[in-house]
């Protein structure tokens, strides 16, 4: 990562420029930067944003100049067939366009260097002063709520609300999360206010686990020093729990989570893995027990990121305690490698003031 001077985007029909106030700081940006997820580069990461509308392109009504906005990574065309049936998640053209070849909508980006060279995009490239956003992506952020601190709104918790939401409704039922970075400690703050019991954090880190309580969880199970099935079993009367949420994307935590379910039980995939990775399905286990698999990437932009955003003014979710640490922009290549060090707890955010 490098940090240079890029002339100010413009919007174009349907999208807005906002002035960035904080990015968060996620680990999928960080398999963008080591090559574990294919995008091409050159390019500006950076896909959960705060901050204010600075302009506004052709035909935009849903926002207005100065309005206080969060934009949310997946940023949905609004008019595919995914789009028309409610499944913003699936957007053919943000997975096309965007995740394959750094665009917007229209096949192009919004960025070039200072001698015009192309810039790649993504999501809105919003590790920059200034991004451009399709308002499809941007919902407003109340005044209650800090500015710079909901950033974390736009992933963190946007995709932890989406997972919670894949596995129905939580009240009363038995749940663990294995690896609670910055989107696992989001989904115990859900899980906790959706009133699950007990909430179950699983993690080879006692400093995240103990943030972790804090959060929401009931009991915390650090795997690197206890057998995480065993101490899963204990705490659920030799049951299991009833939903497993995986939130790092590594093959032997997608293992542990599945070890973890109950006859019945659904196992939560929230995790992006680096290149092609696999993890080993116990096959006759799962048809005998049961289990479900479902895979979550994130919620759907234009339903979910208003209630995200409603239960954070509720005090649902505590912006201010998700975030932990905070990093000027020409720190933020220092602020990714603490992430691949393992260094952040919950969620970091590098700020543009």
């Amino acid at each position: 990562m490098t940090v240079e001077e890029v002339p100010v985007p413009s919007p174009q029909a349907g999208e807005a420029l906002v002035r960035v106030a904080a990015t968060g700081v996620c680990h999928t940006d960080l398999h963008v930067i080591k090559g574990e997820v294919a995008f091409p580069a050159p390019g500006v990461l950076g896909h959960e944003i705060s901050g204010h509308v600075e302009a506004l392109g052709e035909g935009v009504t849903d926002v207005a100049v100065g309005d206080r906005v969060v934009g949310a990574f997946i940023m949905p065309c609004g008019t595919c067939r995914q789009c028309a049936v409610g499944r913003d998640d699936m957007c053919e053209p943000f997975f096309e366009q965007n995740r394959l070849r750094g665009n917007l909508f229209d096949g192009t980006s919004r960025l070039a260097r200072a001698d015009g060279s192309r810039l790649s995009m993504y999501s809105m490239a919003g590790l920059a002063e200034y991004a451009v956003v399709p308002v499809t992506g941007l919902t407003r952020l109340p005044e209650g709520l800090p500015l710079e601190e909901s950033a974390v709104l736009g992933c963190a918790a946007f995709t932890a609300y989406g997972a919670v939401a894949r596995a129905g409704d939580l009240a009363g039922r038995s749940v663990a999360v294995v690896a609670v970075g910055g989107v696992g400690s989001s989904v115990l703050q859900f899980a906790r206010h959706l009133g699950a019991d007990p909430v179950i954090a699983v993690d080879v880190d006692d400093a995240k686990l103990e943030a972790a309580r804090g959060l929401g969880a009931t009991v915390t199970v650090n795997s690197r020093t206890t057998d995480p099935r065993e101490a899963v079993l204990e705490a659920t009367g030799g049951a299991g729990v009833e939903v497993a949420l995986e939130v790092l994307g590594r093959p032997e935590t997608v293992e542990v989570g599945l070890s973890l379910l109950r006859e019945g039980g659904q196992l939560v995939l929230v995790g992006i893995a680096a290149g092609a990775a696999t993890a080993a399905l116990p096959i006759t286990q799962v048809v005998r027990r049961g289990l479900t698999v479902t895979g979550s990437y994130g919620a759907r932009t234009r339903q979910d990121l208003p209630e995200v955003v409603r239960l954070a003014a509720e005090g649902a979710f505590d912006v201010r305690r998700a975030v932990t640490r905070r990093f000027p922009l020409e720190e933020a290549p220092a602020a990714y490698d603490l992430l691949d060090a393992g260094q952040i707890q919950g969620r970091s955010i590098v700020v543009m003031g």
